[in-house]
């Protein structure tokens, strides 16, 4: 029997009790204990209180009340006890076992998706953040819902009922279905114009850096200190959502640097694709810089959770820069040395204090790609051999055929413009 939390819940905070099972997960994720503790967190962040976990011991899910009916009956009377509000599943329950929990349990249910949704709904604040919930929102709950019923009767409040996809929930599945199709095509819009933007980026020639981590690993909090940008960071999972971009020096350099959504395990599919056009901002970085809370009793698998992610959006192959932060916490920093040997290259950072900043400016500049230059070139008909090398290395535009001689503009790194310099005007082009 689990343990009810007896404690005075001041206001009209929910009283919400945690379930999961025993089985294993996926290999490299959190153990059922660590991940029941990791939704204790979600579940405070979107304001509830836990007075109680239950861990079933089942070697997988029934498949179709999830836990098994003797079970059941245990978690009925804990939350008549308990006189608990909502029970919260750590996993994504299908259609059929969330109707048949919620027939069976006195009390709302979620699983793990519904709360993590809610939280982004929660935390969106630009229009573009508030799209990519409801979208996702609306993909997860569209096969869920099963008709004026008990379904629709969850709508008077609380966790998981919450968010811009609220009003849409009391239509049909058709007008559902064309609200759906309406968001993807304004966060296309949006993916287009973010499309522009980093043309633009490119043609200024400005490097891009990424900030990539679980949640609450402290990109917002290293983003600070390096920008003063002003951003909240909250020890709180989640605490902020949408992407900012702001202009920093790398020594000699100056860079955008991108601090995106946090990850964390089991992110929903829903949200995946539906933040995609904010995630490419890592996909077309030139380096992700990936912060890692060293102090985090789960550090290796929150490790292979982002690595999953990153892999899950097309960055497998993106240079990666590890920071592993929060170092002022660890009773010795050398303890994290083993993982700054696996993980090369890497830094031991403080983004509170400070600490390891330095050294962290110096990799992520020694990892940039060298930078462009725009050179004028003139060459002769007989060196267009030289000229099919340009296209081959940089990018070749305003060509011109002369009678005698070919001109243009090619853009090419610094190094490649010393090569060929008997090829190109000594002046940077305007």
């Amino acid at each position: 029997m689990v343990e009810i939390i007896r404690e005075h819940i001041e206001g009209e905070a929910e009283k919400v009790l945690l379930l999961g099972l025993s089985s294993r997960r996926i290999a490299g994720e959190l153990d059922p204990e660590a991940s029941l503790h990791e939704l204790a967190g979600l579940t405070e962040t979107a304001g509830g209180v836990v007075i109680g976990s239950l861990i079933a011991k089942r070697a997988k899910p029934d498949p179709s009340h999830y836990f098994g009916k003797g079970k059941l009956e245990e978690i009925r009377e804990i939350i008549e006890e308990g006189d608990v509000d909502l029970a919260v599943v750590d996993d994504e329950l299908s259609p059929r076992q969330l109707n048949q929990l919620e027939e069976r349990l006195p009390c709302r249910v979620i699983d793990r998706t519904a709360l993590i949704l809610q939280i982004f709904a929660d935390h969106a604040v630009t229009s573009e953040g508030k799209l990519q919930v409801e979208l996702a929102q609306l993909n997860y709950l569209l096969p869920r819902l099963t008709g004026k019923g008990k379904a629709l009767s969850r709508l008077g409040g609380g966790i998981g009922t919450r968010g811009p996809g609220e009003s849409m929930l009391e239509t049909d599945r058709r007008h559902i279905r064309r609200r759906i199709n309406g968001l993807k095509a304004q966060i296309e819009n949006i993916r287009k114009q973010r499309t522009v933007n980093r043309d633009l980026r490119n043609k200024n020639k400005i490097p891009v850096l990424a900030l990539v981590g679980y949640t609450n690993a402290g990109k917002s909090s290293l983003l600070n200190y390096l920008t003063g940008a002003g951003v909240a960071a909250e020890d709180k999972l989640f605490a902020t959502l949408d992407p900012v971009t702001r202009r920093v020096r790398l020594g000699d350099t100056e860079v955008l640097l991108t601090d995106t959504v946090g990850f964390i395990q089991q992110l929903p599919h829903s949200l995946v694709t539906a933040f995609r056009a904010t995630l490419e901002e890592a996909l077309y970085a030139d380096l992700l810089i990936h912060v890692v809370d060293s102090a985090h009793e789960n550090m290796p698998e929150q490790i292979r959770t982002v690595h999953h992610v990153l892999e899950e959006i097309g960055c497998r192959e993106k240079p990666v820069l590890h920071a592993f932060n929060k170092s002022d916490l660890l009773a010795d920093p050398l303890d994290v040395r083993r993982y700054l040997s696996d993980f090369q290259p890497a830094v031991s950072i403080s983004a509170k204090t400070g600490y390891g900043i330095d050294e962290l400016v110096r990799a992520a500049a020694s990892l940039l790609p060298e930078p462009l230059v725009a050179r004028r070139f003139t060459l002769r008909q007989e060196d267009g051999g030289i000229l099919n090398r340009f296209y081959q290395i940089g990018s070749v535009e305003q060509v011109q055929y002369g009678a005698e001689e070919i001109s243009g503009l090619v853009v090419i790194t610094a190094r490649q413009a010393e090569q060929y310099r008997q090829y190109l005007s000594d002046d940077a082009a305007e």
